[in-house]
C-alpha cells in the first residue's frame, strides 16, 4: 500500500509523469543499454527495442500500476502482475537487476521531468517502483522455488530428437534434455524460453508454447518463421540452422495462461500461430478424455498457413463434446461462405459459464475479446497469451 503522502503527491504528478512517459522509457532504455550493453545484447529482445514495443509496454505498465495504487489502494495487483512475473522468470531476471533498471529510470525521469519531479515526487515514486518491483521479485521467487531452481537458473542444453515441417513457415522441434535429467512438469499452455548465440555474438530469447500435452518423454515446441531483421533473427536461425541431433539451450516452463482444471465449457481462440498454445490444451484433453464442452475458434489466412490442421481434425475427433469452427481469410478450397474472412463470433454459440483462452495477434485478441465482453463473459474468465511486451488488453477490466 502507498503511503498517504506518497498517493498525495504521485496523484498530483501522475499527470506530468503520464504525459511525459513515451519520452521518459526509451531515454531510459538508452541509458541503460549505454552503461549495460550486454543487456540488450543477451537479455532483452531486439526487436521488441527496436519496433518501440518494449518501451510501450513499460510505459503501460508503470502507469497502470500508479493508477491501480491510487483507484483501488487495498487490491494486490496481483493479476496485472502475474504475466510479468512469469515472463521475468522465464528470462532467468534477478532480483539485483530490478536496482540497475531503478538507477537508469530515475535518471531519465529526472531528465524528461526537470523542475517538475523534485525531491518529494523523486520519493514517492521511488516507493511505487520499489512497491512494483517488491511484488514481482516476491513473485518470482515463488516461481523459482515452485519449479525447484535456484533464482534465475533457469537454462539446460536440450537435444532436437525430431523436427517437422507443418507449413513452409511454421516448423516444431521436438525436444529432449541432453544432460539426461527429468522432463521438468508444466501445465497445458505454458512456454519455454529459447536462446541461441546469433552471428554477431549475441544471445537472444524467444518464447514459444509448448504445443504438447504434459507427460511423455518429448517436449514439442512450434516456430514460425517472423520477417525482418532484428524482428525474425531467432526464428529464421531456428529454421536455418537447427537440424536433428543439435542441442538448444532452453529454460524451464512458464506461463500463467493455463487450461484450468474444472469441467466447466471451455472457448479456445487463436489466430496464425496463436494455436500452438491451443493445441497444447487440445492434446491434454483429448489424452484425459475431458468430458466437458470444447469449443475451437481459428481464423488463419488460407488452409496452406494453418499449422496443425490435420492434428486439430485428429484431437477434436477424440473429444466427447467438441464444436470447431475455422475461418480463412483467402480459402484455396471449397469453405462455407460463412466461414470465409475474419473471425466472427457472432454465430458461435457460447454456453453458460464458458472460460475463455485467446492467443494471436493484438488486433484478434482485442476484436475477440471485446466481442466476449459485450456478449457477457466476465473479464475474469477471458485469459489471453501475448508473446512480445504485453500492450494492455486487461486495461479496461
Amino acid at each position: 500500500m502507498l503511503s498517504e503522502k506518497s498517493t498525495a503527491v504521485v496523484r498530483a504528478t501522475l499527470p506530468a509523469v503520464g504525459a511525459a512517459i513515451a519520452d521518459i522509457t526509451p531515454l531510459f532504455y538508452r541509458k541503460m543499454f549505454a552503461a549495460h550493453p550486454e543487456l540488450l545484447r543477451d537479455l532483452f529482445n531486439r526487436g521488441n527495442q527496436a519496433n518501440g514495443a518494449q518501451s510501450r509496454a513499460l510505459a503501460g505498465s508503470i502507469a497502470a500500476f500508479a493508477a491501480l495504487l491510487l483507484e483501488h489502494p487495498d487490491e494486490r495487483p496481483d493479476r496485472m502482475l502475474a504475466r510479468i512475473a512469469h515472463k521475468h522468470a522465464s528470462l532467468g531476471i534477478t532480483a539485483e537487476q530490478y536496482t540497475i533498471v531503478r538507477r537508469y529510470l530515475f535518471e531519465a525521469m529526472a531528465e524528461v521531468l526537470g523542475d517538475a519531479l523534485d525531491e518529494e515526487a523523486v520519493t514517492a515514486w521511488d516507493e511505487v517502483y520499489w512497491l512494483m518491483a517488491g511484488a514481482l521479485i516476491a513473485m518470482e521467487a515463488r516461481l523459482y522455488a515452485r519449479a525447484g531452481l535456484d533464482d534465475g537458473d533457469v537454462w539446460r542444453p536440450w537435444r532436437v530428437v525430431g523436427r517437422m515441417e507443418e507449413t513452409a513457415e511454421v516448423a516444431t522441434f521436438v525436444l529432449r534434455p541432453a544432460d539426461g535429467g527429468p522432463l521438468p512438469p508444466f501445465r497445458p499452455g505454458q512456454y519455454v524460453s529459447v536462446r541461441v548465440t546469433l552471428p554477431d555474438g549475441a544471445r537472444q530469447i524467444r518464447q514459444y508454447s509448448l504445443a504438447c500435452a504434459p507427460g511423455g518423454t518429448d517436449r514439442w515446441i512450434s516456430v514460425k518463421r517472423a520477417s525482418g531483421d532484428p524482428a525474425g533473427e531467432v526464428s529464421t536461425w531456428l529454421h536455418e540452422h537447427v537440424r536433428e541431433g543439435d542441442v538448444l539451450t532452453v529454460g524451464a516452463p512458464f506461463g500463467d495462461v493455463v487450461l484450468d482444471d474444472g469441467d466447466g465449457p471451455v472457448l479456445l481462440a487463436s489466430a496464425g500461430i496463436g494455436c500452438t498454445p491451443m493445441i497444447g490444451m487440445l492434446s491434454h484433453l483429448a489424452a484425459t478424455g475431458a468430458p466437458r464442452p470444447v469449443i475451437v475458434v481459428h481464423g488463419d489466412r488460407r488452409e496452406s498457413t494453418h499449422a496443425f490442421r490435420e492434428q486439430l481434425e485428429l484431437l477434436t475427433a477424440k473429444l466427447p463434446d467438441v464444436t470447431t469452427h475455422v475461418w480463412y481469410e483467402q480459402p484455396e478450397g471449397p469453405w462455407p461462405a460463412e466461414r470465409t474472412g475474419l473471425v466472427d463470433l457472432s454465430g458461435v454459440d457460447l454456453p453458460d459459464g464458458v472460460r475463455a483462452y485467446l492467443c494471436g495477434p493484438p488486433p484478434f485478441m482485442r476484436s475477440v475479446r471485446g466481442r466476449l465482453l459485450e456478449r457477457g463473459v466476465p473479464a475474469s474468465r477471458i485469459h489471453y497469451e501475448s508473446f512480445g511486451p504485453d500492450l494492455g488488453l486487461d486495461a479496461d477490466g
